[in-house]
């Protein structure tokens, strides 16, 4: 990289190596370009336990929202804790971007609380940002500071379009923040150039790039909003450049790279083609279920939005929860049966509710309907001695119980904690194969408020690209409280009963996952957009999204 150096040596003063003298302090943490999983590990961690959140962009609280529901799932943070407090540090109240001054101010109050304050930058704090005059203020005031470097998006947002810096063959790079003063021969012979805040001015530059010797077909790539699912890259010459933008309708923020490694992108554009790439995906499920299979849709390049169709809730009765309970302590059972990780969780609860630990489980016999509820018996430090070999359902569950046998089996009872709306089957296979039910309402599942109507519009003119069901309520409930997707969506589902209500619903199922796994549903909603992505780059077409395209109907026929 082209840079000047100067060297400078003095002695240190009072002011910059004195401690800080009053408790508080601040966090400048770098968030990198946009995409939350360039964060590094301390900037996450400092998220997860801020007190206050300054941010600098509206992006930021999206950022935050993300870091703490990965934290959710993994445990590390209450789901029901509001999160820290949120800061706008980036426009005051007329709405316009605040001076450094202005910023250093409002991080200087947040300081002065005493709480765990992070003050979030894009990119890195210390390149291109306020950073420096932010922490300088506060270390003025007397407060302490730490300073969390950030990927800058100067490598990140073209190694996402697919675009190398530097290559054997080309070793020099120049970083150039576009400005009324830029002496543009300085750059006549650097191969590769990467311009900042260059998009109104790309004309006048290129113009004057190729008026100092650059030939006018030198390759130009132009990538707004990168390593965000909302990236766009048009790539041309200096030549033509202007003008395609503008057909393309590029808008800051935008990174601008010029030279021979441009042409790599052919070869090794990545990002922009994961089969899910700016898909729009409806997840319909209950608050606690959706960050996991919102985090698998981010991997393929979705764009998951969370809209909560179930609300899970204690049973109106808690007496007969108690009462089996109880009863398994006692030794009243068998085998227990776990039908859904909810089921888990609310004998998990009612165990902490009596200062019950899992030894209570001893000599009873544990069955899981499939591997993710046996994970959450596994998360409890016990292990299922049942999961169907099969099909991960009820009736896969059944076809592998063993009958009851009264030289084996010193019980014949089997406590069975599920949904007030599950289905009777269980029960009745069970019977049939001699053992005795206590069929006991563990949780209560309840439709979801609607909603806002933004959502419920999207979800009928076609703007979401697919929508995953994974359970039948969440087909009955979305259509209850949103209506009916648009003939443009691709609904996926997580099995054949889940496809069945969907069809009772008119809706045409598009994919459905191989076994019910919430991994495997969205890995197989993932494989039907690269078919998808690959016919269409075969037959010549630009590639769209299914919200791109309406067709005139796509759902069952009456």
């Amino acid at each position: 990289m082209t840079r000047a150096t100067t060297a400078r040596t003095a002695a240190p003063t009072p002011a910059t190596t004195a401690a800080p003298t009053q408790p508080g302090g601040v966090s400048f943490v770098g968030t990198g370009p946009g995409d939350p999983d360039l964060l590094t590990v301390r900037a996450v961690r400092l998220i997860e336990d801020a007190d206050v959140v300054i941010t600098e962009d509206p992006g930021h609280a999206d950022l935050v929202a993300v870091v703490r529901s990965r934290a959710a799932v993994a445990g590390e943070v209450d789901a029901e804790d509001a999160g820290p407090e949120m800061i706008d540090g980036g426009f005051g109240e007329d709405g316009q971007p605040l001076t450094h001054a202005a910023r250093a101010k409002v991080v200087v109050k947040q300081a002065k609380r005493g709480l765990r304050v992070v003050r979030l930058l894009g990119g890195d704090p210390f390149l291109y940002a306020s950073g420096p005059e932010e922490a300088q203020a506060v270390a003025k005031a007397g407060y302490g500071f730490e300073v969390v470097p950030g990927v800058s998006s100067v490598g990140a947002v073209p190694a996402y379009a697919g675009i190398p810096l530097t290559t054997k063959d080309h070793r020099e790079v120049a970083v150039v923040t576009c400005g009324e003063k830029v002496d543009w021969s300085r750059y006549a012979d650097t191969p590769t150039l990467v311009l900042l805040s260059a998009v109104g001015q790309i004309g006048e530059i290129a113009k004057q790039l190729i008026a100092i010797g650059r030939s006018p077909e030198t390759p130009v790539a132009m990538t707004r909003v990168g390593t965000t699912t909302e990236q766009q890259t048009v790539t041309s010459t200096l030549e033509r450049i202007a003008a395609d933008a503008r057909a393309a309708r590029i808008a800051p923020p935008a990174i601008t790279v010029i030279g021979a490694v441009v042409d790599l992108r052919e070869k090794l554009s990545w990002f922009e083609t994961k089969p899910l790439f700016g898909w729009r995906v409806l997840v319909p499920r209950t608050k606690e279920q959706s960050a996991s299979l919102s985090t698998r849709l981010r991997e393929f390049g979705g764009v998951p939005e969370e809209v909560p169709t179930i609300s899970v809730e204690p049973p109106r009765n808690p007496q007969q929860m108690d009462k089996a309970v109880r009863g398994l302590v006692e030794g009243r059972y068998e085998w227990i049966a776990f039908t859904s990780v909810n089921a888990v969780k609310a004998v998990r609860e009612k165990f902490e509710e009596y200062g019950l630990d899992a030894r209570a489980f001893s000599g009873l016999k544990i069955a899981a309907v499939g591997d993710k509820t046996a994970q959450a018996i596994a998360d409890w430090g016990l292990r299922a001695d049942l999961v169907p070999s099969g099909e991960q359902s009820a009736a896969g569950l059944l076809e592998d119980w063993p009958e009851y046998d009264e030289q084996l089996d010193p019980i014949n009872r089997v406590f069975l904690p599920r949904a007030d709306i599950a289905t009777e089957n269980l029960v009745a296979g069970l019977i049939d194969l001699g053992w005795e039910c206590d069929d006991v309402t563990a949780y209560r599942t309840v439709r979801a408020a609607p909603p806002p109507a933004p959502v419920r519009d999207a979800i009928k003119t076609g703007k979401f690209d697919a929508v995953v069901f994974t359970s039948s309520s969440t087909v009955r409930n979305l259509v209850g409280i949103a209506g009916k997707p648009h003939a443009s969506t691709v609904i996926a589902v997580i099995g054949p009963a889940t496809a069945k209500t969907a069809e009772e619903h008119g809706l045409r199922v598009d994919v459905m996952a191989p076994k019910p796994d919430v991994e495997l549903l969205v890995e197989a909603l993932a494989g039907f957009g690269a078919d998808r992505r690959a016919a269409m780059v075969e037959a010549g077409d630009p590639v769209t999204k299914p919200s791109d395209r309406k067709p005139s109907s796509r759902r069952k026929k009456a």
